[in-house]
């Protein structure tokens, strides 16, 4: 008979688990498994955490993408929290996490993404924290967008919406190869008398892989246009509303 492999079977247990709940199983498993903990880490997705940067008071997101043992890099002041020993401090290592600070110039790119992705969380989630992380490759870049949402406390309903986006940008001459790789968490639960006890969590992932020709700073406008949202705003303001009256129901 085979051996089983530990790793492997660590993640079909955590596949069949709730996902409301995945830190605290995946907790157990490494107290079990030690030797597992950076593979599993590195691995399994996990509703996310929100941390407040000392410097800017601003609030981010943990993943294993900015962490680097128990500490924690904010993208608003690119400082780690608690600080990195100077032995194993970060001086512009490659790879994510491990005390990996991105070059200045993907740097630049990372603190235009999270201003860009801060105003589309806003707009589009109205509330919620979102981050986003860059990292250096040999031929490219790499990062992870972040975003988080809860619904507002002191309702018979809760519910949070955790996704993460993670893509890889690799130059090849003219064109880039982009990989992206976007998991979505969901957890809703309700005690409303109409509705009786309701929890209900789920998590998906999907993969997509395209290369695309060179941008140029001319087809700045092109390239908005592309990505702008065909829908009407009547479309968007009719499901709004369709969304509150959901959210509403749940909370009576």
């Amino acid at each position: 008979m085979a051996a089983v492999d530990p790793f492997d079977s660590a993640l079909d247990l955590l596949r069949r688990l709730n996902p409301k709940h995945t830190t605290d199983h995946l907790n157990a498993i490494i107290s079990l498994a030690p030797d597992l903990t950076e593979d599993l880490l590195s691995s399994v997705d996990q509703p996310l955490t929100v941390k407040r940067c000392k410097q800017t008071g601003r609030d981010y997101l943990l993943c294993d993408y900015n962490r680097d043992g128990d500490s924690y890099r904010s993208p608003w002041s690119n400082q780690f929290d608690p600080p990195l020993d100077e032995s194993r401090g970060a001086s512009g290592s490659e790879g994510a996490g491990e005390g990996a600070i991105p070059s200045e110039r993907v740097r630049k790119m990372e603190i235009k993404a999270n201003e860009a992705f801060d105003v589309y969380r806003d707009l589009y989630y109205e509330g919620g924290v979102s981050s986003v992380y860059f990292w250096n490759l040999d031929d490219g870049f790499a990062g992870v967008v972040l975003l988080k949402k809860s619904a507002t406390p002191g309702g018979s309903a809760e519910g949070v919406w955790d996704s993460i986006h993670v893509f890889e940008a690799i130059e090849r001459g003219r064109t880039t190869q982009y990989k992206l790789t976007s998991t979505v968490i969901l957890s809703l639960s309700t005690s409303a008398a109409s509705l009786g006890d309701m929890d209900l969590s789920g998590n998906m992932t999907r993969q997509v892989e395209q290369e695309l020709p060179e941008v140029y700073f001319g087809k700045a406008k092109d390239v908005v246009g592309d990505l702008r949202s065909i829908g009407s705003l009547s479309e968007g303001a009719r499901d709004r509303a369709a969304q509150r009256e959901i959210i509403g129901s749940m909370q009576r």
